[in-house]
This record gives C-alpha cells, sequence and structure tokens, in this order.
C-alpha cells in the first residue's frame, strides 16, 4: 500500500466510528499467554500491526496462532513452544521493543534461550547474561528467584516485564515505584485469571506471590483510550461531532476533564462517548503530563492541534518522557504559533529541568493552519499532523503513514467513514 496520503482538510469530521482494544494492552496480553499451560483466547483485538508483529513472534516459538479478525478473537496455543533464533526475531520484530517482553516468560517456562535484547531487571531475578557475537544469550540456570525491586520512576516497560517474569518466579516479588496504568491492570487481571497471586497497594508497591503453574486465560481487553483521545481531539480541532463506540469512561475521566475546560463538549453513552465542538471560541489551558492516574503524554500530542485553535496563551509541560516535541515543528510550518523551551513552565520542576530537554511548550491562538508537505515522525506525532492536515486549509500530502498502522486500527477507512477527504495513490 502507498505510504502516501492526501488530505483534503478544513471541514468537520462528523459522525461514528469503533475502537477496539488497547495497543499498549494486547501486545503484553498475548506474551502472557506464553506463561499458561493451556490456550488462551483474547478477544476485542484491533488489526493493527504490532498484533502482526506479536503474531508472528509467538508463531516463531511455537505457539499456534488462531485469529478472527473480523470479531477481533485470537486463540493462543502455547502446547509445543520451543525455542527461536535471533535471526528470526530480528528480522521479524525489526525495531519493535516487544521482543523483551518474551524474555521473562521463556526464561520461566524453558528456562534456556537465545534472546537479541537485554533488561538489566531480569538479573534481579538470577538470570544470567552472556554477550555473544550473535547477540545476547539470557539462560536461568535454575528457578528464577523473587526479588525486591524499586523503580526510580514508575515505568510502564519495567512493570509488565516485572509482572511478566514474576508470576512464575520462586517466592515473593515486590516491586516499588510501579505504574498502575489501567493497561497495566489489565495485564495484572489476566494474569489473576491464570491463576497468579497478585496485589496492588495505594502507595505504587506490587507484590507477586509466585507460583508453579500458569493456566490459559479468556479475556476481552479494555478499550484504546489513546485512539479515543486521538479522535477526540480532531473532533476538536476541525469544530467536528464524533461518536466512538469502545470507548469507556474510566480510564478516560483525566481527558475528559482536560477536554471539557479547552471548551469540547461529551456525552458518555452506554457503548461509547460522543465528543463535539459546541462552537464559539476554545479556551486556552494549562497542562501538565504525569503517569496515571494523570494526563497521559500520548494525549498530549493530539490535544495541542486542537489547542492551536483556542484563544489566547496555552502551556503544556511533559513530565514523562523528553524531547516529545519535536512534532511540533511541522505544525509551526502550518502556520501554528508554538514555542518549546527547555525550563519547566506551568507547573512543579521535573526531573527534565536540569537536563536541557525541550520538554515545554506555549501555543498561542487561535491561529489557521494552512495545508503543507508532512513527513510522519512516529506514531502519535504522525497521527497527531493528520490532525492538522485534517484541520488545515488546502491538500497537505502526509508522507510515512504506514507508522499509523501501527497502533490505529483501519484509520483511512474511519476518516472516511467521518467524512474526511482523503486519498492514496
Amino acid at each position: 500500500m502507498n505510504d502516501l496520503l492526501y488530505v483534503n482538510g478544513g471541514n468537520p469530521l462528523e459522525g461514528t466510528i469503533t475502537v477496539r482494544g488497547a495497543k499498549n494492552f494486547v501486545s503484553k496480553a498475548m506474551v502472557a499467554s506464553l506463561l499458561g499451560e493451556s490456550p488462551s483466547v483474547l478477544r476485542n483485538v484491533p488489526q493493527i500491526r504490532d498484533v502482526a508483529v506479536v503474531t508472528g513472534l509467538l508463531e516463531l516459538h511455537g505457539v499456534t496462532v488462531k485469529s478472527d479478525p473480523e470479531a477481533g478473537v485470537l486463540d493462543l496455543d502455547p502446547s509445543n513452544v520451543e525455542s527461536a533464533h535471533v535471526a528470526d526475531i530480528d528480522a521479524h520484530a525489526g525495531s519493535s521493543r516487544i521482543p523483551i517482553l518474551f524474555c521473562g516468560p521463556l526464561l520461566c517456562r524453558i528456562g534456556d534461550r537465545p534472546i537479541n535484547y537485554h533488561l538489566d531487571i531480569l538479573r534481579q531475578f538470577g538470570a544470567v547474561v552472556d554477550k555473544r557475537p550473535n547477540g545476547i544469550h539470557l539462560r536461568a540456570p535454575r528457578r528464577l528467584q523473587g526479588t525486591k525491586i524499586s523503580l526510580p520512576y514508575p515505568s510502564v516497560g519495567a512493570t509488565e516485564q516485572l509482572l511478566l517474569t514474576a508470576v512464575r518466579a520462586e517466592g515473593i516479588t515486590e516491586l516499588s515505584g510501579a505504574a498502575i496504568e489501567p493497561e497495566i491492570m489489565d495485564l495484572i487481571a489476566v494474569l489473576q485469571k491464570m491463576g497468579a497471586i497478585i496485589s496492588v497497594d495505594t502507595d505504587r508497591v506490587i507484590r507477586i506471590e509466585g507460583v508453579d503453574r500458569l493456566d490459559g486465560y479468556s479475556h476481552t481487553a479494555l478499550g484504546d483510550r489513546i485512539e479515543t483521545a486521538s479522535w477526540a481531539s480532531a473532533a476538536l480541532a476541525t469544530g467536528g461531532d464524533v461518536t466512538i463506540k469502545g470507548a469507556t469512561q474510566p480510564e478516560m475521566m483525566t481527558f475528559l476533564n482536560t477536554f471539557r475546560k479547552v471548551g469540547g463538549r461529551f456525552d458518555v453513552q452506554e457503548d461509547g462517548i460522543r465528543f463535539w465542538h459546541p462552537g464559539g471560541d476554545l479556551k486556552s489551558i494549562v497542562l501538565e503530563t504525569d503517569v496515571h492516574p494523570g494526563f497521559m503524554t500520548d494525549w498530549q500530542q493530539p490535544l495541542v492541534v486542537a489547542l492551536t485553535q483556542a484563544t489566547g496563551l496555552s502551556i503544556v509541560h511533559e513530565t514523562v518522557y523528553e524531547n516529545r516535541f519535536g512534532f511540533t515543528d511541522a505544525l509551526r510550518q502550518m502556520g501554528a504559533t508554538i514555542q518549546v523551551y527547555k525550563e519547566c513552565l506551568g507547573g512543579r520542576d521535573c526531573r527534565f529541568g536540569q537536563r536541557n530537554f525541550h520538554h515545554s511548550a506555549v501555543i498561542s491562538g487561535p491561529t489557521p493552519l494552512a495545508a503543507a508537505d508532512i513527513e510522519v515522525p512516529d506514531l502519535r506525532g504522525g497521527f497527531s499532523h493528520l490532525i492538522a492536515a485534517l484541520a488545515a486549509k488546502g491538500t497537505s500530502t502526509v508522507r510515512g503513514i504506514s507508522l499509523i498502522d501501527r497502533g490505529y486500527e483501519s484509520f483511512q477507512d474511519k476518516l472516511v467513514a467521518l467524512g474526511a477527504d482523503v486519498s492514496r495513490d
């Protein structure tokens, strides 16, 4: 498929679309199936590239994967799990970070296996790491041992890796400073269904009592709150009215509060959420990203596009990822007035304040956006550029849109359903 999309913008998005399971959860639940002694069933699975990558990696390791894409159902049978070659893993996964999540479950399950990625946390469980010419070899001389780990920052990836490793380790593992995002809580729910014993304290401490056996699971993935916020921001930026089936309120509360402060309207329905621009001026805000239950960093980029249409000065302070404002270069090219700063603006001092990162932005609006030739930099920044193209007058050329396929199921079909004027060569 052509990696270039023409977007004739300037028209409001209006209509109804559906979001399925969260990209940031589904791939981890698929990996968790390796730990079971019986098959698993995962429902509400989106057709995105990350799912295809994990499917291929599971099959390389002997897992039988049966898929019903229309129904969004995966049947995962780990009965014949075996070793996979480093070169095959590299060739299949490319630059994806997903393979590192396989390390813990595979070490727990069969002990000795070559893996071409390394995560320091596995050493604390007793894994031995050897550097070799073709990569890194991880092995478990004996059953992995529970341990105490304190994270300096609530890292989602580190928390996921620890959960997937500790459930089959011997003894108790205690993780302090854990991430508690909804996707992690859904992963804990999956592991508990499989037979794991996991408790979550109010002070970000997770305790896991290792067990000797885990069975398969049957689970329906929670909806994708990032995709929901992305389409909601697109509705706001284009002056539109979009109903998102599959969106749920509990995971979206912080976003919904901010959406209302900016001037957007929403209606929580039984099977989704309707988002719309009520007319009149949007309001500037001061916003700071944070780990859950704060304002999610992946919500920031699409909302910034909408803030270019708000009256006054908006301040956005990014505290989760450094250098996440690179996507604003394209917005400035399209006419937005955005300045980025190294200082912590609009809130508390954060860990990036003394590290020379441009992690605060000031957006002055409203500014009309003009069509441009845009190169997609990454998944979330790319969808934000797409929103800008939809809001801009004229025809924009958006290159590298295959990156958006990684996390947004059938996004072009959804654009057409919402009345967008888009085409590929």
